[in-house]
């Protein structure tokens, strides 16, 4: 198998041969054919976390071992499964969206289809093994893999990631009333994903913040229904002055020093901020105003493998509305990412396979 791999942190991604896997136990191999590229690939391609007055988060902290190909959101043919998947109902060629976020298998979060919490050993795809910037791809179990079921392959690619991200982080919030204001903050791919599903929930009042106003239009046509551009130290103002009041429930896809902050400032009493982006730095509070506005912070790791099935299925259904997508060449990874590091991506870039 062919791979674009992180050979050195920070420095551009080289085409290299691995050997293609054998598929052995309940492990199912798939030739990729989509993969999209998400903005947390930059920072394992850049090597580290930023944590603010606490330094950096390394690869290595994380048990990141290089060479590796990135890609998290996939979608594959099936091209043959070990022996332990025998009456799973495979059949060579079925078009899969494989869930990434796998863990041990053993525990007790892995065994109730909850993997992305695996407190034991997480192996998510593209992250602690070889994911999908490559020709091949393993899926530890046939249960991480969801039909593509007559879906876009290249929009059902971002529903590993960004769809079931944007999706568990919603769940989080709701339910609330549709037309009280839920801010998203980040009108990237996750953003408008973010959109996508709260128009299928049937929510109305859609608030979106980002410092690019040209992913503010994107936004708005995609659905918001009102947008903030966040260009100075003002910004929980201008999201109060927009919806009239303080909000309920924010959900930050950026979750930068900055965004937390103006995020937190713009909370009514009682609301409810969960934090998805890795854009980095540190939140400081006053700590008195927790308890005083009963306010809650959660944090929310991408999602389970339920929630990309449910998601799925919603897809299926017709009612999620679609991103903008823009197709590279999987030999053009690099590029790829080198063009969402610029900040020049509206929606999502996939990768596909010369023969997809």
């Amino acid at each position: 198998m062919r791979a674009w791999a992180v050979v050195e942190t920070g420095k551009p991604l080289k085409e290299i041969e691995l050997p293609t896997p054998e598929p052995t136990g309940k492990q199912v191999l798939l030739e990729i054919t989509h993969a999209g590229v998400c903005h947390s690939d930059l920072h394992i391609w850049e090597g580290e976390y930023d944590l603010g007055s606490r330094g950096k988060m390394r690869l290595t902290d994380r048990g990141v071992v290089l060479p590796l190909a990135m890609g998290h959101e996939i979608v594959g043919k099936v091209v043959k499964w070990g022996p332990e998947a025998n009456g799973a109902g495979l059949k060579v060629g079925d078009q899969m969206i494989v869930f990434p976020w796998v863990g041990c298998g053993k525990c007790a979060e892995c065994l109730a289809d909850e993997d992305n919490m695996c407190r034991v050993k997480p192996a998510s795809l593209g992250v602690y093994q070889n994911g999908g910037y490559a020709t091949h791809v393993v899926a530890p179990e046939p249960r991480h893999l969801v039909p593509l079921g007559g879906l876009d392959p290249s929009l059902a690619a971002t529903y590993a990631c960004s769809g079931i991200t944007v999706f568990s982080a919603i769940n989080k919030v709701m339910p609330m009333p549709p037309d009280d204001p839920i801010v998203l903050v980040g009108a990237g791919g996750l953003g408008l994903n973010a959109i996508a599903v709260l128009k299928a929930k049937g929510h109305k009042r859609i608030v979106v913040v980002d410092v690019s106003q040209a992913k503010l239009d994107a936004a708005k046509k995609e659905g918001a229904s009102d947008t903030v551009l966040a260009d100075g130290e003002d910004t929980a103002k201008r999201i109060v002055e927009a919806v009239g009041g303080q909000v309920g429930a924010i959900v930050d896809l950026v979750n930068g020093t900055d965004t937390a902050r103006f995020a937190f400032d713009a909370l009514r009493k009682g609301g409810k901020l969960v934090q998805v982006g890795l854009f980095g730095g540190e939140m400081n509070i006053p700590l008195p105003l927790m308890p005083i506005r009963a306010l809650t912070i959660q944090g929310s790791y991408v999602g389970n493998v339920k929630e990309l099935r449910e998601l799925v299925s919603i897809a299926q259904s017709g009612a999620l509305p679609a991103i903008p997508i823009t197709n590279m060449p999987l030999n053009q990874a690099d590029a790829a990412l080198n063009r969402l590091k610029d900040g020049k991506v509206v929606g999502r870039i996939v990768l596909t396979a010369s023969a997809a």
